[in-house]
């Protein structure tokens, strides 16, 4: 059977999607390197600030934006900056279209160009996917519900918040989408298995595209974007995809024939490069993501009296608080999550945190709100019993006592219910 040959002639609407998709593909990752190449976020630093001014000046003079762009790209992808980042890139490629078809109305085909811009966006996606499959898989991303999460009503959590709960439930889950990401970022870097990739990469990509816009998750440009890619490494393949998958038509092989370079030596160097870029992206993804999971994640070390306390007894001054509902200064429970911070919940369920300064030699803690570090707490500690907490000290002029006890985890449900093969009632809500 002979393959699908390269077309001589293209259409003019598809010299023309070719131009405005090299340049928007290639300014997208200019401005979104993800890390693809070696110390390219080192390099991404020094060469993005000025864009910040130019963007600043674009939301002021041209946009009328109401309120001056401060914010720049950070946890979230999904900025004003952003956008208009986005919308620069889309007005540049469709002007560089404009002026790049009118200069060259005659070529016949961009054969070579459309190869090698398959090339770059088949090894943006790949990598992007191997990065986020890693944290999957050795669970970073989303880390089991932790201590101040279980006590979180599912009513008060932000959308992302429950999405992040759900994901992070369940290690075979994490395990399932990451090796999902990881097989999609493998089989893109060889042109034989791009094709393969390119499939499962657009309904991975398509997944979390659904989960950022229906959980408000501030990735959406960025999923959308790996989306969009996918779609276009599948527009070479498309008149096959359809015969195979719905046409129940004979699909002729693809051409998989590269476009080398003329001198040897350059296709060389150019097979040892990618070879070199595929084992730094996986060593280096497996290397920082292990070696994170001893900073954050399900395996980081746990702070010491690490738990969830409830207050027995609330003593201020010698006298003992009832734990009445409406008493806005009686603690209710103690979250000690993590090192250097904590959680107080009070009788009407008001929730504040607190820098938590723990001395294991002297047995002292200092705390104070994160919002008034004048305010002060000084207590010792003692354990009277297995799994009771005493403090005792001073905050402003008042004197403290409060007994807490240690709450059990195992008694919350979404940690004792575990896996059950057999399930004899429907509903296990």
């Amino acid at each position: 059977m002979t393959t699908t040959d390269e077309p001589v002639y293209w259409s003019a609407a598809r010299k023309i999607a070719l131009r405005f998709f090299l340049v928007f593909f290639l300014l997208y990752i200019f401005f979104n390197p993800n890390g693809v190449l070696p110390y390219i976020n080192v390099l991404f630093e020094q060469y993005i600030t000025p864009f910040h001014s130019l963007v600043v000046w674009i939301g002021n003079n041209i946009l009328h934006l109401a309120k001056p762009i401060t914010v720049f790209t950070n946890g979230s992808g999904d900025t004003t900056y952003d956008y208009v980042i986005m919308l620069l890139i889309f007005v540049l490629a469709l002007v560089a279209t404009i002026i790049w078809s009118v200069a060259d109305r005659k070529v016949r085909n961009y054969n070579k160009l459309f190869y090698w811009l398959t090339v770059v966006v088949r090894y943006y996606v790949a990598i992007t996917m191997l990065t986020y499959g890693f944290v999957k898989v050795i669970k970073l991303q989303f880390p089991s519900p932790d201590l101040n999460r279980l006590l979180e009503p599912v009513g008060d959590m932000s959308p992302m918040g429950l999405a992040w709960t759900y994901m992070g439930y369940s290690y075979g889950f994490n395990i399932f989408t990451g090796l999902g990401e990881i097989t999609c970022g493998l089989l893109l870097f060889f042109r034989r298995t791009s094709t393969l990739g390119a499939l499962l990469g657009l309904v991975v990509a398509a997944n979390i595209m659904a989960i950022n816009y229906a959980f408000d998750v501030p990735v959406k440009l960025l999923s959308t974007m790996l989306t969009l890619m996918c779609l276009f490494l599948l527009f070479k393949d498309a008149v096959r995809l359809i015969n195979f998958f719905i046409l129940n038509k004979p699909a002729a092989p693809a051409n998989l024939t590269p476009h080398t370079f003329k001198k040897r030596w350059v296709n060389i160097s150019t097979t040892v490069i990618k070879y070199l870029l595929i084992v730094y992206v996986l060593a280096g993804n497996l290397v920082s993501d292990i070696q994170a999971m001893s900073q954050y994640g399900d395996s980081a070390p746990k702070p010491p009296l690490y738990g969830i306390y409830q207050v027995e007894t609330f003593i201020r001054n010698h006298d003992t608080v009832p734990p009445l509902a409406t008493d806005t200064t009686r603690w209710n429970k103690l979250i000690l999550s993590y090192s250097g911070g904590a959680r107080v919940t009070f009788m009407d369920d008001t929730i504040r945190r607190y820098d938590w300064k723990l001395d294991t030699v002297k047995h002292t803690v200092l705390m104070a709100p994160y919002t008034d570090s004048l305010n002060k707490g000084i207590f010792t500690y003692s354990i009277p019993k297995k799994d009771e907490l005493l403090l005792k000290g001073l905050k402003r002029s008042d004197s403290l006592e409060i007994r807490l006890k240690k709450i059990d985890l195992k008694k919350f449900r979404l940690i004792n219910r575990g896996f059950n093969w057999i399930n004899e009632y429907p509903y296990n809500r």
